[in-house]
C-alpha cells in the first residue's frame, strides 16, 4: 500500500508504505502516558504540537532519499512546510506515528524497558528507485516510553545531532540521517550539568532517517529478570515476537541471508548475527579511523544494521588520547574512546544471549570469537594504511607503524585530525629545508604548554584527594562504594603532569616533539621508500597516494568548538552558522570543487564567503580547521 504524504505542497512527493507495523505487534492500549508495553514492539502515539516552528535547516542529501528534490519554486513555502510537518504539529498523510519498544544494558547493567522516550517513527517512505526508508521525529513528545521525561529535545542537542549525522555520512561512515531540524517558542527545562542550575531551553525536533532503527535492544524485550538488576523485559517468555522480529529484520535488511537459508532457520539465524558482528566490527574501526567517540555505546544504541545511531554526548577527539572519554557522565570511562571496540564485541554479546533459543549461545559465541577481532583489525589496518598513503603494498610491519605514529601523537599531544591530514605533504625526497618547514607545521599541531596546563590541570580539591587516598587504604570495602580507583589514578597522573610541566618551557616542548616526529618521520620515509620501489613511476604512484590520503583524511570534522559556535549563534535567533557548518560538512575532505559550491551557495545565501574555506572568524578567532582554542577545554558533554 502507498499513500502520498504531506498536504499537497513539497512534501507531497512522499509515498509510505508503513511494513514494520504490518510485520510486527503494535499496542492496541490508547493510553498516552508512561507505561510497561509488553507483548508489542510498536505502541501508536501522537506527536505534541509546538509553539511557532521555524526551520533552523535541512539537508537536501538527506531529504533526497525520500524523493524530495531542492523546492524550485518557492523555498521559503518548502521551509514554512517542512517546518509544520517536521515538527509534528501536523502529521503527514500516510504516516502513522508510533514509539518502539526497546530494552538496554545501559553502563553494563540492564536497565529494562526503555524505547522510544523522545522518538517517533512516522513510517517508511519509498525513495526514488523503491527503497524503504524510515523517517522519525527526534523530540517531537511524550510517548509510553517516556518514563519520567517529557519527550522533548533541545536545540542544543538537536544541532548536534543533526549536524553529526550528516557529517559522518560524507565521512563515508555507516549512520543514520537527519533531513531538518525544526526549533520553537515552547520551552522546557533542563539541568544541564546535573548542578543544580537549570536552564530554560526551547524545544527542537529533528527528523531522522535509516533503513530501520531497531537495535539489539530491540531483542531484550524478552529478557527474563537479571541475575543482577532484577529486571526484565516487558515480553519475557514471548519467543513468538522473536521468531517474527527475526523474520522481520533478515527478510527486509537482509534479503539475501533468508533466500540462501529459506529452510533452515538456525543457519539463517546465524549467518544473519555473523553478518552484523561483521558490520560492528567495521563500524567501529571506522570511528576509530577518525578519531570518533559515540559515548553512550549502550546495547540499545547499536543499530541491527550496522549505523551509527543516537547521537547524543559524542566527541571528535582534538588531542590524541587513547583513554578520551566524551561523555561527562561517563565516570568510570567505560565508553572511552579506546575502549569501544571491546564495547562493541561487548555488546554483540548481549545481542547472542537475546537471539536464544532461536539461535543457540554455543554457536553465536563461536561466531564472535572467530569473527569479530578479525574483522575490526583487518578493516582498521586496510583504513589506516589507506590514511598513510600506502597503497601498492601490504606489510607485517604496517600495524607497528600505525600504533608508533599513534604513539608518537600522543607524547606531542598532537592534533589527531590534523596531523593525518599533514602527512599527504610529506615526500620521502624532501631536502633539508623544507623538511624543517613540514617539522614546524607538524609540531604546530601539537599542544603548548599553555594547552598542556589545562588538559592536565587537577580536577580533585587536595584535602578531598588526599581523604580518598587514606579511605583506600583503611577502609577498602567504603572505598569501592564512594570512589573509583581508576578515577584517582587518572588524578594522580594529573598532578603528576602537571607538576612536570611548570618546569618546562614552550622551546622544552617544541625541542622534546621535534624529536619524537623526527624519529617517526624517518620510519616512514623507509616505509614509503618500499612503495616506490615495487613501483614502475614513482610520479605516478605519488599522485595517487596523495588522492588516496586526501579522500580518507579529513580537513574538517565537527569539533566541539565548531558546534558550540553554530548552537550559541541559533540561541540567539541566527541560523545561519548551523547552515554553513552543514556545507562544510557535506565536503569534510579537500576537494576545490565541492569547496567552490560551498563558499557560491554561502555568498548567496548572504553568508560570509569565507564560511566554508577554513577562515570564518569566530568568537574563538579559530578556523573550522584549527586545533580547538583553550575556552572549547571547558566545553562538557553530558
Amino acid at each position: 500500500m502507498q499513500r502520498p504524504g504531506g498536504g499537497g505542497g513539497w512534501l507531497g512527493a512522499l509515498r509510505f508504505d508503513n511494513l514494520a507495523l504490518r510485520s510486527l505487534p503494535v499496542d492496541a492500549s490508547e493510553e498516552s502516558g508512561p507505561r510497561a508495553v509488553p507483548g508489542a514492539c510498536f505502541a501508536r502515539v501522537r506527536p505534541s504540537p509546538l509553539r511557532n516552528p521555524r526551520l533552523v535547516a535541512m539537508s537536501l542529501p538527506a531529504l533526497a532519499l525520500l524523493g524530495l528534490e531542492e523546492p524550485a519554486a518557492d523555498p521559503a513555502e518548502a521551509e514554512a512546510e517542512a517546518a509544520l510537518f517536521f515538527s509534528g504539529n501536523r502529521v503527514l498523510a500516510g504516516a502513522e506515528p508510533a514509539a518502539h519498544c526497546y530494552c538496554g544494558h545501559q553502563f553494563g547493567s540492564f536497565a529494562g524497558q526503555l524505547g522510544d522516550g523522545a522518538a517517533m517513527y512516522l513510517g517508511e517512505v519509498l525513495g526514488p528507485r523503491g527503497e524503504r526508508w524510515e523517517i522519525q521525529l527526534k523530540g517531537a513528545g511524550i510517548t509510553p516510553f517516556s518514563r519520567q521525561a517529557d519527550g522533548r529535545k533541545v536545540l542544543r542537542s538537536s544541532i548536534r545531532e543533526f549536524l553529526c549525522s550528516e557529517a559522518m555520512f560524507h565521512l563515508g561512515i555507516p549512520t543514520t540521517r537527519a533531513g531538518t531540524c525544526v526549533t520553537s517558542d515552547s520551552r522546557v527545562v533542563r539541568d544541564i550539568f546535573y548542578d543544580g542550575n537549570p536552564k530554560n531551553e526551547r524545544c527542537t525536533v529533528v527528523l531522522r532517517i535509516a533503513s530501520t532503527f531497531i537495535r539489539f535492544g530491540s531483542f531484550e524485550i524478552f529478557k527474563p529478570p537479571d541475575e543482577y538488576t532484577g529486571r526484565k523485559g516487558p515480553s519475557v517468555n514471548r519467543n513468538d515476537i522473536r521468531i517474527q522480529m527475526l523474520d522481520y529484520v533478515i527478510s527486509t535488511f537482509y534479503p539475501e541471508i533468508q533466500e540462501a537459508y529459506s529452510d533452515n532457520t538456525v543457519q539463517r539465524n546465524a549467518a544473519f548475527f555473523k553478518e552484523i558482528t561483521k558490520r560492528t566490527a567495521r563500524l567501529v574501526a571506522e570511528w576509530q579511523c577518525v578519531g570518533f567517540c559515540h559515548g553512550v555505546l549502550n546495547t540499545d544504541n547499536m543499530s541491527i544494521v550496522g549505523l551509527t545511531i543516537d547521537y547524543g554526548p559524542f566527541g571528535f577527539m582534538d588531542r590524541y588520547d587513547p583513554e578520551h572519554v566524551c561523555n561527562g557522565s561517563d565516570n568510570t570511562g567505560r565508553y572511552a574512546y579506546n575502549k569501544q571496540p571491546e564495547i562493541c564485541k561487548w555488546n554483540l554479546g548481549k545481542l547472542a544471549e537475546a537471539l536464544v533459543p532461536e539461535l543457540p549461545l554455543e554457536i553465536s559465541q563461536l561466531i564472535l570469537e572467530e569473527e569479530y577481532d578479525a574483522e575490526f583489525e583487518k578493516h582498521y589496518l586496510q583504513k589506516m594504511r589507506k590514511k598513510l598513503g600506502l597503497i601498492q603494498l601490504e606489510l607485517e610491519e604496517d600495524s607497528k607503524l600505525v600504533s608508533e605514529l599513534l604513539e608518537t601523537m600522543h607524547l606531542t599531544a598532537g592534533d589527531f585530525t590534523n596531523i593525518f591530514y599533514l602527512l599527504s605533504s610529506f615526500s620521502v625526497d624532501i631536502d633539508h629545508s623544507k623538511f624543517e618547514d613540514f617539522l614546524e607545521e607538524l609540531t604546530s599541531q601539537c599542544a603548548s604548554v599553555e594547552e598542556l596546563k589545562v588538559v592536565f590541570k587537577p580536577q580533585m580539591d587536595p584535602r578531598q584527594l588526599s581523604m580518598m587516598l587514606m579511605l583506600a587504604q583503611s577502609n577498602p570495602q567504603l572505598f569501592a562504594l564512594i570512589g573509583t580507583k581508576a578515577n584517582i589514578n587518572k588524578e594522580l597522573e594529573r598532578i603528576e603532569q602537571f607538576s612536570k610541566l611548570q618546569q618546562l618551557t614552550a622551546d622544552d616542548v617544541l625541542s622534546r616533539n621535534k624529536r619524537h616526529w623526527k624519529e617517526w618521520l624517518e620510519k616512514y620515509r623507509v616505509r614509503l621508500q618500499k612503495e616506490i620501489e615495487s613501483v614502475g613511476n614513482a610520479d605516478t604512484w605519488n599522485t595517487e597516494r596523495v588522492k588516496v590520503m586526501n579522500s580518507n583524511n579529513p580537513k574538517y570534522i565537527l569539533r566541539n568548538y565548531i558546534a558550540q559556535n553554530a548552537i550559541e549563534a541559533a540561541e540567539n535567533g541566527d541560523f545561519s552558522e548551523v547552515r554553513n557548518v552543514l556545507k562544510l560538512l557535506e565536503h569534510p575532505f579537500q576537494e576545490a570543487e565541492g569547496f567552490q559550491e560551498v563558499k557560491e551557495d554561502a555568498e548567496e545565501e548572504g553568508a560570509t564567503a569565507t564560511a566554508a574555506v577554513c577562515s570564518q572568524e569566530t568568537r574563538s578567532k579559530q578556523s573550522y580547521c584549527s586545533k580547538p582554542p583553550l575556552w572549547a577545554s571547558e566545553l562538557c558533554v553530558t
